[in-house]
């Protein structure tokens, strides 16, 4: 059941940025378009992410000019999904909308986030309907990929989304609670619950500059996602050493059947041999490895080490957390 409630009293804006100078005129142009045009108090927190180029400092000149802008200076590069969770941590307001700075997440659907706000959903997440400049490798991968997580993953995992989304301010709370280092923020808002609602855009190509996920990104960022919400790679090591037993079997009972009905083609060789060790050398490795996975995750979860560390700040009263 939906419970109708006012607009947000104060809108939080969060973006996570790396080596973004390019586009940075035009998102700085839009977002001032936007804030002008929501009627409601607005907070915009960037966050660097270890930039090398002058990002920070265009933000930092911006939020001297205006006081609603807020930066944070991470002290090094932690990653895309550590730079939403930092700007959410440091979010005030009653909803939080999260975009990235490419402008592929068009700020003129945020009004629209904040209708379906008012009608009660908890989250509004922006479904992409179709997307402009990119090639057929990249929607192919993307389409595979959410099959992939919905299939084997989270059956609520929305597909054709990315980290574009308003939540309220009780999934922001929710979501502070959970201080896991390798994280998937669209597959923790659907872990999370709460009535959520899709909201259908056609994505844009990138405003400038090039894109922060190329193909081996977009592989380790895929399987920090599998890791992280499934034990799928452990059953898959089990169904392989079953098929390893059956294998063996089938081995074992030629063998057998040779030795009792055709012991004249009984021949001792090297082929069948080198076959079996090769194939199960390979099984046992690749179960170590990911065996090996899995508990340097647990190693880095029970060293307790901050998810990120801040360097510098602009336009908070305290330090952001």
């Amino acid at each position: 059941m939906l419970i109708a409630r006012d607009r947000p009293k104060l809108l939080s804006i969060v973006i996570p940025m790396y080596n973004e100078e390019e586009v940075f005129p035009l998102l700085k142009s839009e977002l001032t378009a936007l804030k002008a045009s929501l009627g409601c108090r607005v907070e915009i927190i960037l966050v660097d992410d270890g930039s090398t180029d002058a990002t920070y400092q265009l933000i930092h000149e911006w939020a001297l000019e205006d006081s609603s802008v807020k930066t944070i200076a991470l002290s090094r590069n932690f990653g895309h999904q550590i730079a939403i969770s930092a700007g959410m941590d440091a979010s005030s307001g009653d909803a939080v909308a999260i975009m990235d700075a490419d402008l592929q997440d068009p700020p003129s659907l945020v009004p629209n986030m904040i209708a379906g706000y008012c009608e009660g959903y908890e989250v509004v997440y922006g479904q992409r309907a179709e997307r402009e400049g990119e090639t057929w490798f990249k929607r192919a991968s993307a389409s595979l990929f959410y099959k992939l997580m919905r299939r084997f993953v989270d059956k609520r995992l929305p597909a054709n989304t990315g980290d574009f989304r308003l939540v309220s301010r009780r999934v922001i709370e929710d979501l502070r609670r959970i201080r896991e280092h390798e994280r998937f923020v669209r597959g923790l808002v659907a872990w999370v619950g709460h009535p959520q609602k899709a909201l259908p855009y056609v994505r844009p190509a990138r405003a400038a500059g090039e894109t922060k996920y190329p193909l081996i990104k977009m592989l380790r960022f895929a399987m920090n996602a599998i890791l992280s919400f499934s034990a799928l790679p452990l059953k898959l090591i089990a169904y392989a050493g079953f098929l390893s037993i059956f294998i063996s079997i089938g081995f074992i009972l030629r063998t057998l059947y040779q030795y009792w009905f055709r012991s004249e083609a009984l021949v001792v060789g090297w082929a069948s041999l080198s076959v079996l060790i090769t194939f199960f050398s390979g099984v046992i490795l690749l179960s170590l490895g990911v065996l090996g996975i899995y508990v340097a995750k647990i190693h880095v979860e029970v060293l307790g080490r901050p998810v990120y560390l801040v360097r510098h700040s602009t336009n908070f009263e305290k330090e952001p957390r």
